[in-house]
């Protein structure tokens, strides 16, 4: 069996050395979708990368910020809202907890319902975690100005929540 060394590699190195750039100019590269899951990858990495200070990942930071913005969400509409699967949701919870930094209740809205609302400790840690989050999204997004940063929000908010008009 043969191996084949991949255009740019480093010669006499001993070993393959990869250029994804190459491969930059093919016409998956200009896919929107494949555009969109590669910088989702990024940026969560990034930021994954940022919050491991606090033992949090996006998805936990996710939880912990929509709980800290005041609407008491339930369990089912952290999951709609998040697009995860409630058995997805439900340890994202559970670890919040364990750490004291939110609770459940009963929704007051429907009995049935658990409600998640962040603790004192949940706020501080909040404050944290944003910190690291907004400097790990202005590492991933350092290639865009300001305008440019706002109109891909813009863009990404009416692909995510589309309007009926």
């Amino acid at each position: 069996m043969t191996r084949s060394v991949a255009v740019g590699s480093r010669a006499g190195a001993g070993e393959d050395t990869p250029d994804p750039g190459r491969l930059s100019t093919t016409a998956l590269a200009g896919d929107i979708p494949f555009l969109m899951a590669r910088a989702r990858a990024a940026t969560s990495g990034n930021a994954n990368a940022a919050l491991a200070e606090l033992g949090l990942k996006v998805r936990t930071f996710s939880v912990l910020w929509l709980a800290g913005e005041g609407q008491n969400p339930s369990q089912r509409e952290l999951s709609e809202f998040l697009n995860l699967d409630p058995s997805q949701v439900v340890p994202l919870i559970d670890e919040l907890e364990g750490r004291g930094a939110v609770t459940r209740k009963a929704d007051p809205r429907d009995r049935r319902s658990r409600i998640i609302v962040i603790t004192a400790a949940g706020r501080r840690l909040l404050r944290k975690a944003r910190a690291l989050a907004e400097a790990a999204d202005d590492r991933s997004l350092s290639a865009l100005t300001a305008e440019e940063r706002a109109t891909l929000g813009a863009l990404l908010t009416k692909i995510v929540f589309p309007r009926a008009d």
